[in-house]
């Protein structure tokens, strides 16, 4: 139950960090609606629309994907009314971003896709705008501020899929474990797979590195390994998405890491947390102390918000990298146009798809095993 408990806090926390509210494009379209309209319209409407662009800053991932695969759209249609040949088009920003639309298997060649709207369309037709309302906001001071919407998008398809995929597998795992084991006395088959890689987290990397009385910890750092691993490598099979390479995401991983991380504290220290956070040197004289506190303090503190961060971008860095690599050298057979010289970018996209399946695996046991590490380092502080 933990396991599952660790699972939906996962992905509750990580779906409302990565749905973030994506009224930008709308404001985008309204001055061009403006244009539209009659002459004798006042004028200050159009003109009062700038004002509300400033107040609630874009949401940059949803707006480049959009704006992205608006402009496919836009000059396929464009080409295939003229009959001229397509001109460049952004294939990369959509693939790699957050936005209302998917793409599902659909038997319409020679795509074989059909894109869903998970929100809602504009005035002119795209799918820019939220499927519900936004519930608040956050102040970035002279930023403006950002809306918070719970409206799905396609990371957060894919963060319940991956969430599914999890539960799914280890209870399955679990049930086959104890079937086997009453039956002739070891697991067998996929259950032996999945207890190896268990028993190996638990053994290797959680225990030794947690320390004593760190069985409790066991379930949340598995969690957090089969989670990232599934939403992984869910980005690499077709019409998948890599939710992982959202910064919300890998963000909000890395938030509900750090507070595990200074609640074990809290709770192993004591009153000591505090020279977690206030340094205070006891060996030296007073005259010495008070300088030392008063610069190492502050750096105390940034070493524990540098924990969260490093989390967060190593994983949304290594899971967007990828991806980009790949559709870059398969942008390049598009680009050369012949099948001789295109056969050396398609061959290495090969090459780097098998590296992304291993930096799959990787980067789920590291942030597991840096989790486990922090947490460890923590707990031992008063010693």
């Amino acid at each position: 139950m933990r396991l599952i408990g660790g699972v939906l806090l996962s992905l509750s926390l990580a779906a409302a960090a990565s749905a973030a509210p994506r009224h930008a494009l709308a404001q985008e379209h309204q001055p061009a609606a403006a244009a539209a309209q009659p002459a004798a319209q006042p004028a200050a409407q159009p003109a009062a629309q700038p004002a509300a662009q400033v107040e609630r800053p874009q949401d940059a991932d949803s707006t480049a994907a959009a704006i992205g695969s608006r402009e496919a759209r836009g000059e396929e249609h464009q080409a295939a009314a003229h009959g001229e040949p397509q001109g460049p088009v952004d294939f990369i920003t959509p693939h790699i971003t957050d936005s209302y639309e998917m793409e599902l298997p659909w038997p319409t060649w020679p795509t074989l896709s059909k894109e869903i709207c998970l929100g809602r369309h504009d005035a002119t037709g795209h799918c820019s705008l939220p499927r519900w309302s936004t519930i608040g906001y956050i102040p970035l001071g002279p930023l403006g501020r950002l809306d918070v919407n719970l409206s799905p998008t396609k990371h957060v398809v894919m963060l319940l899929i991956a969430a599914l995929l999890t539960c799914a597998v280890l209870i399955t795992a679990a049930q086959a474990h104890k079937r086997h084991h009453h039956a002739v006395g070891r697991p067998r088959g996929f259950a032996a797979g999945i207890e190896g890689m268990v028993l190996y987290l638990r053994n290797e990397v959680v225990l030794p590195n947690v320390g004593h009385h760190g069985q409790g910890f066991v379930p949340y750092i598995l969690t957090l390994f089969f989670f990232i691993l599934f939403a992984n490598l869910l980005g690499l099979i077709p019409y998948g998405s890599t939710a992982t390479g959202n910064i919300s995401v890998t963000a909000t991983l890395a938030i509900i890491t750090f507070i595990v991380i200074e609640i074990s504290g809290m709770r192993a220290l004591g009153t000591g947390y505090f020279g977690t956070i206030v340094y205070w040197p006891h060996d030296m004289p007073l005259m010495m102390k008070l300088p030392m506190t008063i610069i190492m303090t502050p750096i105390e503190i940034i070493g524990k918000l540098t924990k969260p961060f490093a989390l967060a971008i190593r994983l949304f860095a290594n899971m967007t990298a990828g991806h980009i690599v790949v559709l870059a050298l398969l942008g390049l057979v598009f680009t050369f146009k012949s099948y001789l010289i295109g056969t050396a970018p398609l061959l290495m996209a090969v090459a780097i798809m098998l590296l992304e399946l291993f930096v799959a695996f990787l980067q789920a046991f590291i942030f597991s095993l840096l989790a486990s590490v922090f947490i460890g380092q923590i707990r031992e502080a008063h010693h």
